[in-house]
């Protein structure tokens, strides 16, 4: 039987505690007192995939069986969730790719032949065509790829289509070929909360006109939790854009749920609780330790980007989008969701070598921001886990490097746009349109594999919230220069971060650590 999460106060029995530090690990000793936030154990896989992807396809949520919507003659478009998700990449085969074969057999048994494959991916990154066979396997990539399979072009003006505006005036603009067909299944991954739902497809197949209906400063700061949708300014947005797309075309969302069994072999030492670690476990954290540590940082990285979970699936749920939604937060709540009692004066987290936008990449300063304020900081439902003016401290070395295929904005974006200002409000003001328009950017977008020009003030932003909220935000062993071009502190260790934080808190501080991956989600009482 799987055991929940649950809180942890550190005593003197305590164990120093790992955290994760970029391509690297930290063992830690908490203060006495401190409360450590520890996600439930992995849940039971499903036992038999095959039959719940087809009791999904045959007994939908709210909408007729896939059966009955297909036909001869029809356009049938599939999109499908990009590789920024799951995290780490899935062990073969991936669900989205069973899924995708499943409802391909059932569309050649209906004499459908008119069929396109669409990787959503917005504007993130195209992926290659390595990357795609792994999400779909061998067998619909060699049948479909490149003519009838391809990556998403939010640039391209004949391949978009303008649906028009919500209520409130938000534009909706996305993939002419998906809006234009009779029927459009879409195929996610549910990694947390914050995906899937009505935010698919007015996300992931949109234009940047589109996106900045809701990708911006005053959406974000008006979202109490991104990973709480009712809470969640951008959620809104999107549902609203999801019933208006729903009117122009039917879509059949097909959701999947995983359990949390994030490290293979030897790496599951990373998910274990510390004091639970046997004699083989902490030798095999040992050797992780001084191996990594000798390594050189693109040694490094290049070692855990291979790295593949064995996730097992946990719930496929068919039919009308937020029929589904509704079923899908229920199994996500299941396997991450703790209960926490009362707000803390300082949160504690260690950021990991991976975020959804730099896998088979670099995680780059603005990323870490990213994934440290805009995804760890509000891992929480009700309220957040550290109070307002409270201080967040985190684990990463901040090295200053960049990917220059995938992430080129990027680069300008800290050498240029943060050198002068770290003001969400005042860069979106002054630096988005410039960026977002720049033809070399979207040049590169579209003919490479480099993120659209305006991606790092949308990560930027997924900050907002945090940074308005926190009065301080400390990285231990972060590089000084690039903290402080950031706006942010360093510390060499934990207590002198602890000591800096105090002239923020006071010197009694509650403290709360997040431990995470696996990922957890707090709900804070």
């Amino acid at each position: 039987m799987t055991r929940p999460g649950f809180v942890l106060e550190v005593d003197r029995r305590t164990p120093p505690l790992l955290f994760h530090a970029g391509e690297g690990f930290t063992l830690q000793q908490l203060p006495e007192g401190s409360r450590v936030v520890y996600p439930p154990d992995p849940l039971p896989g499903l036992a038999d995939v095959d039959g719940a992807i087809e009791r999904a396809l045959s007994e939908p949520c709210d909408s007729e069986p896939l059966d009955a919507l297909l036909r001869p003659g029809m356009r049938l478009t599939i999109a499908f969730d990009d590789l920024s998700l799951p995290l780490p990449p899935m062990r073969a085969p991936d669900i989205r790719g069973r899924v995708i074969e499943h409802v391909l057999e059932h569309a050649a048994a209906a004499g459908v032949d008119d069929v396109e494959l669409i990787v959503a991916n917005s504007l993130h990154r195209r992926m290659t065509a390595h990357e795609i066979r792994h999400v779909v396997g061998e067998r619909v990539f060699r049948s479909f790829w490149p003519d009838h399979l391809r990556n998403h072009d939010a640039e391209d003006p004949e391949g978009l289509v303008y649906i028009g505006r919500t209520e409130h005036n938000e534009d909706v603009e996305v993939s002419r070929r998906a809006a234009e067909s009779d029927l459009l299944v879409y195929v996610n991954i549910n990694l947390v909360a914050m995906d899937g739902g009505h935010k698919s497809v007015p996300v992931g197949l949109a234009s940047y006109r589109s996106l900045r209906s809701h990708h911006n400063v005053h959406t974000m700061m008006h979202s109490r939790s991104y990973m709480d949708p009712p809470s969640s300014a951008l959620h809104a947005s999107c549902e609203r854009m999801g019933r208006l797309l729903g009117g122009h075309v039917r879509i059949f969302t097909i959701e999947t749920t995983l359990n949390s069994r994030s490290f293979p072999a030897p790496y599951e030492v990373l998910q274990r609780r510390e004091w639970e670690w046997s004699a083989r476990d902490q030798a095999t954290l040992l050797a992780l330790k001084q191996a990594t540590g000798r390594m050189p940082v693109e040694l490094k990285r290049a070692l855990f980007q291979r790295i593949r979970a064995p996730y097992e699936v946990t719930g496929i749920n068919a039919g009308s989008t937020a029929a589904v939604h509704e079923r899908t937060l229920a199994n996500v709540h299941r396997q991450q969701l703790v209960e926490v009692e009362g707000q803390a004066d300082i949160l504690i987290a260690g950021i990991p070598y991976l975020g959804p936008y730099n896998v088979n990449s670099v995680m780059n300063p603005i990323l870490v921001v990213c994934q440290g304020l805009g995804y760890f900081f509000n891992m929480y439902r009700g309220k957040p886990l550290v109070r307002r003016g409270g201080v967040m401290i985190m684990f990463h070395p901040l090295y200053r490097h960049f990917h220059q295929v995938h992430h080129p904005s990027y680069i300008d974006f800290f050498e240029e746009v943060l050198a002068e200002t770290t003001d969400p409000a005042v860069i979106e003001g002054k630096y988005e349109e410039q960026f977002a328009t720049d033809p070399w950017y979207v040049h590169l977008y579209r003919t490479s594999h480099a993120y659209h020009g305006v991606h790092p003030f949308y990560m930027w932003y997924w900050a907002a919230h945090a940074m308005d909220h926190l009065g301080d935000v400390v990285f231990v062993g972060g590089d000084r220069a690039t903290a402080a071009r950031l706006g942010f502190r360093c510390a060499s260790t934990l207590e002198d971060a602890l000591e800096i934080a105090s002239g923020t808190v006071g010197g009694s501080p509650r403290i709360t650590a997040l431990k995470c991956p696996p990922l957890v989600l707090a709900e804070v009482r």
